[in-house]
């Protein structure tokens, strides 16, 4: 069976094949990757408990994959080009042998440092190399890897790190994001008053900026790398492990207050990354590939590191922002390093268009031969701008649909092979059985049907478990409706065929391609001393896709309303992280509530969206004349 598919009769014939004989099809997939020891059994499952194990009994490592087994053929081709903050620096690139040679190293660092197999580590890093290093290193040795994104906040860290029950945190003395140097020690040692299970920081040195070196400790990278090199074990054997042994833990908002931690494992999760990027991006050898995601979400973990390397990619990875030093920033990188493939979030495009076209007007663009969108469903004006500015209407966009809970792409164009239409996620990839269901849980057959989006039977990279709860993992998934997993997503399915996604229908915003629960949002809020409550709903904002909008009782105290306003979005970036902050905050006297209590959410979306034409019936609500209220704030707030 071949990796790729090359046209859409094949598209077809290898879709229908692989939803008749799904076991037969992955097993066919997954010979194409390194296996100490073959499955005994591809797939066990059922979506109640639920249960999902894929290639039973398989013995392997996702490094020997990433790594080794190209040193032979592909030793000297690059395998990381790293594109720092500040364009005046020098660019770094470490080919695949290079790479390896590291990964063995600090494999070595950790163990030293007394990580085992089965212990949990917690990366805050900048998106250096470094960070590449330490995930293939810490998936060498059988050690299950947490990164947090290095916008996060101490407390947020905090969570993070006593969930998992790490010991071991690694850092930097800092990270650049275009002006500004963000201090990610000094984070870490916030977050570690409250982490008594920590007994080593390994700190590398990035910024030069000071920082409190804790004795007994904190140690510097270069410092344990130098020990390494004296002690003269320069390899690593990679740790055997078992297909459904975990990987990593990553952390993603849910609709209650709590983060959770996301887990994937080692064999399922390595054959759909390496089978998607392949497929979707129509992955070439000769191609260099760049997604600017980061490492510390998933988009990072699936399309910076694993699958593209797992196939022998080129992944060019950016420390920076695309504005800074000014909005051709990713031009300019795609000129200089001849990108081939550039992928990107909607975000970043609408912000970039919204720049002008003179930073894009010169820029020698013609390596581009595929474009991709990640995060959100990508809207129709940007998709056209990308399409003729940066694609020159010959590169194919390919706007994908999946999640953290994925591990890698479920829905999406497969470029110049299958159809496009603009902000449509199109066709599912092979394997993948969606199916759309009303509130009650019927499937609506056909086309030209709008309903919750569910995934009606497994695939390899699919979510696990929640870490250390998994009740949790089946009543957000596997609850609302038997025998199906719930995506969160509503989405239509047009005339032909072709699946649009229509935003999420649960309590949980998507900002900038990230995902914020409500929940989580206004505990944070309602932690300020001066708020007594508070609600959030998300409006339509012209860069993010979504806005933070939040209502917000005060008790009274604040007589200054922006001051206060400011205020709270210090709480939230110290409880959770700037990404967090509501983009309007409205002091409201009262929430409309029902005779129960249940916030009516319906009407605040409305009010937030401008849109008061038509709020229902409000004579349900336990005080309808705060609906009023509400709508003259909102306008004063507008004006």
């Amino acid at each position: 069976m071949n990796l790729q598919i090359k046209s859409f009769e094949e598209y077809q014939e290898v879709y229908q094949r692989s939803v008749e004989k799904p076991e037969e099809f992955w097993a066919g997939i997954a010979d194409h990757f390194y296996w100490r020891r073959k499955w005994n059994n591809v797939l066990d499952w059922n979506f109640k408990e639920p249960k999902i194990k894929w290639f039973e009994g398989a013995k392997l490592n996702i490094t020997e994959n990433c790594l080794d087994r190209h040193i032979y053929q592909l030793g000297d081709k690059p395998a990381i080009v790293w594109e720092p903050n500040d364009p005046n620096e020098a660019h770094r690139v470490l080919t695949y042998k290079q790479l390896l040679e590291k990964v063995e190293q600090f494999s070595n660092v950790l163990k030293n440092n007394g990580v085992r197999k089965g212990d949990r580590v917690c990366i805050y890093l900048p998106m250096v190399p470094e960070l590449v290093i330490t995930v293939l290193a810490c998936a060498r040795i059988g050690a299950i890897h947490s990164v947090v994104f290095g916008g996060f906040s101490a407390q947020s860290i905090a969570d993070r790190i006593n969930d998992t029950g790490c010991r071991l945190v690694i850092t930097s003395d800092g990270g650049y994001r275009g002006t500004k140097t963000i201090e990610l020690k000094s984070i870490v040692d916030d977050a570690l008053v409250q982490c008594k299970a920590v007994d080593r920081v390994i700190v590398l040195t990035r910024t030069r900026t000071p920082v409190s070196m804790i004795k007994g400790r904190d140690v510097w990278w270069e410092d344990e790398i130098k020990k390494v090199e004296t002690q003269g074990n320069p390899t690593c054997p990679a740790e055997e492990m078992d297909a459904e042994d975990m990987l990593f833990i990553l952390y993603t908002s849910g609709s209650t207050g709590k983060p959770k931690g996301v887990v994937h494992t080692c064999g399922g999760y390595m054959v759909y990354t390496g089978y998607t990027f392949a497929n979707v991006f129509q992955y070439q050898p000769d191609e260099v590939y760049f997604c600017t995601a980061d490492i510390g979400w998933i988009t990072g973990h699936s399309y910076i590191i694993y699958g593209p390397l797992s196939q022998g990619a080129t992944s060019l990875m950016f420390e920076g922002v695309p504005t800074w030093p000014d909005a051709g920033r990713f031009w300019d990188i795609v000129e200089k390093h001849k990108v081939n493939i550039l992928y990107t979030a909607p975000t970043a495009i609408r912000s970039l268009m919204a720049s002008g076209d003179s930073y894009v007007d010169g820029k020698d663009l013609s390596s581009i031969r595929k474009l991709g969108s990640v995060g959100e469903p990508i809207n129709e004006e940007a998709w056209n701008w990308y399409n003729e500015k940066i694609g020159k209407g010959k590169a194919p966009i390919v706007d994908t649909w999946w999640q953290t809970e994925n591990g890698g792409i479920l829905i999406s164009p497969i470029a110049g092979i299958t159809p496009t239409i603009p902000s449509y996620a199109m066709l599912p990839l092979p394997g993948i059985q969606p199916v759309l269901v009303d509130e009650k849980g019927n499937e609506l057959q056909g086309n030209n049907v709008s309903g919750n989006l569910c995934i009606k039977f497994p695939w390899p990279g699919m979510i696990r478990t929640t870490y250390g709860d998994h009740e949790r993992c089946r009543q957000t998934y596997f609850a609302a409706y038997e025998n199906m997993y719930f995506t969160g997503d509503g989405c239509l399915r047009n005339e032909d065929g072709y699946y649009r996604i229509t935003g999420r229908v649960d309590d949980v915003l998507n900002v900038s391609g990230h995902r914020i629960g409500t929940a989580e949002l206004e505990n944070a809020i309602n932690m300020h001393s001066d708020v007594v409550e508070s609600a959030i709903v998300g409006y339509p904002h012209p860069v993010k896709g979504q806005g933070i909008y939040a209502y917000v009782i005060a008790s009274g105290h604040h007589v200054d309303e922006d001051l206060t306003r400011r205020d709270i979005n210090q709480t939230v970036s110290r409880i959770i992280g700037a990404i967090a902050k509501p983009d309007k905050i409205q002091f409201v006297s009262g929430l409309p509530k029902t005779r129960s209590g249940k916030i009516m959410r319906r009407i605040l979306r409305k009010i937030a969206e401008g849109d008061t034409s038509n709020l229902g019936d409000i004579t349900t609500l336990l005080d309808p004349g705060v609906v009023e209220e509400i709508k003259a704030g909102a306008e004063k707030l507008r004006g």
